[in-house]
């Protein structure tokens, strides 16, 4: 998926008008700290600005001055001085026709697998960021906040690589989000991936345990990457193998993937240590390979989610089922 043409500009030139605001703290934002709360109400406002007004005193929480970790309570009343507040492009954006048309189409593509009054769950296409950022004015969260604007807390639990299609957890009410939060924190949640991988992966036992510590870099463009580091930090990664296919002396492996731990591009680099990278892999792959087998995105995909639902502690068990080119590419090597 290309670069979204209306993330043209980082930063849109206008700014709300400055004025006094009362903000009256509702049931998803009591708990927090007041700084927090306020980085978060006034994005695009330097962080050291934001503090300066809470310690010179312009902020009041019912008439009174308060700290920066003062813990708002649901009623409080927050008075925060007149401030500029710039609009990123993606939020500027949304109230363009062109970007809602482009939202409705993306939200068309995420099929909704769960949803109650806590959470949100859907079936992420692969080419879709999680959130807007550098070049790409929508994401999952931005998309889903222009088409469901009725929902007054929105946020992402959990993220997958723009390429990794699958299971994605959204968190309407921010309880949910610290549950979950404190779930994926303590390794109280499943995470599962299906892949497909170059070559035939030999296993000897009924689980790989993949244990290779991992190390996060920036190359000179400023784009990130991991690398296997005995520095590193330790990850965790449980590898099933399901299936392994060959065609004309070229082999390939359908694998199941767990997520121990929950380190950036954690089961690509992996693969790529094992000697069997993921199909269509731009960042840890083999290129000549993916060209001479047609690999049309990276076959990586969240097929399963489990955890506590953080209001009724019932046992979940979302699923996503194998996308279209999966079972594509598979044939071609039946």
């Amino acid at each position: 998926m290309k670069s979204d043409p209306a993330s043209a500009s980082s930063q849109v030139k206008s700014s709300t008008p400055a004025a006094v605001h009362l903000q009256t703290i509702g049931p998803e934002e009591a708990g927090q700290r007041l700084d927090n709360y306020l980085l978060r109400w006034a994005k695009g406002v330097p962080k050291s600005h934001v503090y300066r007004i809470i310690r010179s005193g312009e902020v009041r929480v019912n008439k009174k001055r308060a700290e920066p970790t003062t813990r708002l309570i649901e009623g409080d009343i927050v008075r925060v001085p007149p401030i500029r507040v710039a609009l990123p492009a993606q939020v500027a954006a949304a109230s363009t026709a062109q970007t809602q048309s482009r939202a409705r189409g993306y939200s068309d593509k995420m099929p909704i697998l769960f949803e109650d009054e806590a959470l949100l769950i859907v079936d992420k296409p692969a080419g879709l960021a999680v959130h807007g950022g550098s070049g790409i004015a929508l994401g999952v969260i931005e998309t889903l906040r222009i088409t469901r604007p009725e929902l007054k807390f929105l946020e992402l639990v959990h993220r997958l690589d723009r390429d990794t299609s699958g299971v994605l957890l959204l968190a309407k009410k921010r309880s949910a989000l610290v549950e979950l939060h404190r779930q994926i924190r303590e390794g109280q949640t499943d995470k599962r991936y299906y892949l497909l991988a170059h070559g035939e992966i030999k296993q000897g036992a009924a689980v790989m345990q993949l244990k290779f510590p991992l190390h996060k870099y920036l190359l000179a463009n400023g784009e990130r990457r991991v690398r296997v580091d005995p520095e590193g930090l330790p990850s965790h990664t449980a590898l099933r193998v399901t299936k392994t296919m060959q065609r004309d002396g070229v082999a390939i492996t359908l694998a199941e993937a767990q997520l121990k731990t929950g380190r950036t591009h954690q089961i690509r680099v992996h693969l790529q240590k094992l000697g069997h990278a993921i199909l269509g892999d731009d960042k840890y792959g083999y290129e000549d390979q993916d060209k001479s087998i047609k690999s049309k995105r990276l076959y990586l995909h969240a097929h399963l989610a489990g955890f506590t639902h953080p209001r009724t502690g019932e046992k979940m068990r979302i699923e996503s089922p194998l996308p279209a080119e999966f079972t594509a590419m598979m044939k071609n090597f039946d």
